[in-house]
């Protein structure tokens, strides 16, 4: 796993087409601007635990 460290207006690349910025970030509060391929599904990972469970019951929660 990567962690990187980023301000407001900064942003990380990945792969070909996929951009995530910073947009925001006040008070443990962040948000988060996903540019991606329309066809690329993006989950929030609450959602996406319910919706799709790992078999093995464990959480990949942090």
């Amino acid at each position: 796993m990567l962690v990187v460290g980023r301000n407001p207006g900064e942003y990380v690349v990945i792969g070909d087409g996929i951009t995530v910025r910073v947009v925001k970030s006040n008070d443990g509060d962040l948000r988060l601007a996903i540019d991606a391929p329309k066809d690329l599904p993006i989950w929030r990972g609450e959602l996406y635990e319910e919706l799709f469970p790992r078999k093995d019951g464990v959480s990949i929660k942090r």
